[in-house]
């Protein structure tokens, strides 16, 4: 399944393949205060549909991974990363995802906090 999502302005807009399933919720400090519900896919499932530029990128403690957000109306939908064994992941805020039923979501919950 191909999902549409967007930064709530519209200057941040993807598509994403698969089907959301198992959602993270992670209490590191910028997670819990975005209120952000995690899928994480291969970055090749993931095309920007709005040029990459529409971004501002936001990174701290480790810099590991590249929060993304847009500079107009402060929306996350996305981060990149990569997986432990180094393969480029997509990390999608499903709460960008109109069309996902997040009460039907399973919420996985993950001790960001700790690391």
């Amino acid at each position: 399944m191909v999902h549409q999502g967007s930064c709530h302005c519209g200057q941040i807009a993807f598509e994403v393949e698969g089907d959301v399933g198992e959602v993270v919720s992670c209490n590191c400090s910028i997670c819990r205060r975005k209120g952000s519900l995690l899928w994480f896919v291969p970055r090749g499932k993931l095309k920007l549909t709005t040029p990459e530029s529409a971004m501002s990128t936001y990174t701290f403690n480790t810099h590991r991974i590249e929060h993304r957000f847009c500079p107009t109306c402060g929306c996350a939908p996305l981060a990149y990363a990569s997986a432990p064994d180094g393969t480029p992941m997509a990390a999608i805020n499903v709460r960008c995802l109109p069309g996902v039923d997040l009460a039907g979501l399973t919420v996985k919950e993950y001790d960001g906090k700790s690391r």
